[in-house]
C-alpha cells in the first residue's frame, strides 16, 4: 500500500526537474491528442496524428520565436507569425470541391484552432490553451449530437434504383429530385439481362431524404429502391 505514495513522490520529483519547454511540449502533444482523438472516432481525414503534430509544431515553433531572437536579436515574433499563413496552406488542402458541393471546412477550422492551442501552450498560457481544448471538444460533439437530432446537417446517401430501362429509371428519379429541389451527385449505371440498376448519391438532411425515399419507393416504374447508406465524406 506504500509503493502508490512513492511512485507519485518519485514522479512528481522527476516531473519538477523537467525544462519547461520539455513540459509544454508534452502538453501541446496531449491537447492536440485530445482533439485528434475525437476527430479520428469521426473517421476524418485530419486525425489523431495531424491534430498532435500540429498543435506539437506550433507550440515548438512558438518557443523557438522567442529563444532564436532571445540569442541572436531580432523580432521575437518573427517565426511565431509564420504559423497562422503555413495552417492555412494545409487547412486549404483539406478542402474539397465537388459538383457545387464543400467539404472539410470543418476539418480545416479545427486545424486552425488546434494551432493556435499550440501557439498558447508555446507561450505558457497553460489556462487558456486547455479552456479552449474543452471548448473544442464541446463544440465538436455536442453540437454534431444537436445537428443530428434536429438533422440540420446535409447527409449524403446512396440509393440504388432499380427498373425496367435506364432512361425511364432516370428521368423517374430526376423527376422526383426536381420536386424535392434536390438533384443526383454522382450517377453509376449498369444493365443485366433483366433490369437497369442506377446507383447515385444525394445530399440533404434526414427528413428530405426520408421524403425522397417515400416517393420512389411510390413510384410504380421503379421495381426496387435501396438505400445504401450514408457516404463517408
Amino acid at each position: 500500500m506504500q509503493i502508490l505514495p512513492k511512485l507519485l513522490l518519485v514522479t512528481t520529483s522527476l516531473w519538477g526537474s523537467v525544462p519547461p519547454t520539455l513540459t509544454r511540449l508534452v502538453v501541446a502533444a496531449i491537447l492536440g491528442g485530445l482533439i485528434g482523438l475525437e476527430r479520428e472516432s469521426r473517421h476524418k481525414p485530419a486525425g489523431l496524428r495531424t491534430q498532435i503534430f500540429i498543435c506539437f509544431g506550433s507550440a515548438f515553433f512558438t518557443m523557438l520565436s522567442g529563444e532564436l531572437a532571445g540569442d541572436l536579436g531580432g523580432d521575437h515574433t518573427r517565426i511565431a507569425a509564420q504559423i497562422i499563413p503555413g495552417i492555412g496552406f494545409i487547412g486549404a488542402g483539406t478542402i474539397l470541391h465537388a459538383r457545387g458541393s464543400v467539404t472539410g471546412i470543418t476539418t480545416a477550422a479545427s486545424l486552425f484552432v488546434v494551432a493556435s492551442i499550440g501557439m498558447a501552450v508555446g507561450g505558457g498560457l497553460y489556462l487558456p490553451a486547455v479552456f479552449a481544448t474543452l471548448l473544442m471538444l464541446l463544440a465538436l460533439r455536442a453540437l454534431g449530437l444537436i445537428e443530428a437530432r434536429f438533422s440540420l446537417k446535409p447527409l449524403v446517401h446512396i440509393y440504388e434504383a432499380v427498373g425496367s430501362d435506364v432512361e425511364e429509371v432516370l428521368n423517374t428519379v430526376n423527376d422526383i429530385l426536381a420536386d424535392e429541389h434536390q438533384v443526383m451527385r454522382t450517377v453509376h449505371i449498369s444493365r443485366t439481362s433483366h433490369a437497369a440498376h442506377v446507383q447515385f448519391s444525394l445530399e440533404a438532411t434526414r427528413s428530405e431524404q426520408e421524403a425522397v425515399l417515400q416517393q420512389m419507393r411510390q413510384s410504380p416504374v421503379l421495381q426496387r429502391v435501396q438505400d445504401l447508406g450514408i457516404q463517408e465524406e
